[in-house]
């Protein structure tokens, strides 16, 4: 089982998610899960996102590749972010994405600029 690491108040982070992990996250008080995974990757979880709504979980799935977060598309995975519920699970396969997505999420609710918060996710390795 992937460990769902807490980030914050609002955000936790994770690699693909079982349906133990999802009920255990509703009842630990998550009100939406985002998953960022494309839909060809392998070991997707049969139905999540009826999974997920069934428990009373906002779903979304913003399928990204890292090699494809750029300026635009992290401005709507931000946004997507804000606007859901918290707190918030976010997931992909390993929590590489998560993590990464995460970082440049707080680093722009920061202030920080996106290619700087860029840079500090490539120094870290996530991308």
């Amino acid at each position: 089982m992937n460990i769902v690491r807490k980030i914050n108040d609002q955000l936790a982070i994770a690699g693909q998610i079982t349906p133990d992990q999802l009920k255990q996250i509703a009842d630990e008080g998550y009100k939406s899960v985002l998953n960022l995974r494309l839909p060809d990757e392998t070991g997707l979880l049969a139905d999540e996102q009826e999974k997920t709504e069934f428990l009373g979980l906002y779903y979304v799935n913003f399928p990204t590749k890292t090699e494809d977060i750029n300026h635009q598309s992290m401005l709507q995975i931000y946004q997507t972010i804000v606007e859901l519920p918290k707190p918030t699970l976010i997931h992909c396969d390993n929590s590489i994405r998560s993590a990464a997505i995460v970082l440049l999420y707080i680093a722009i609710k920061q202030g920080i600029t996106f290619e700087k918060a860029l840079q500090k996710v490539i120094t870290l390795g996530l991308i």
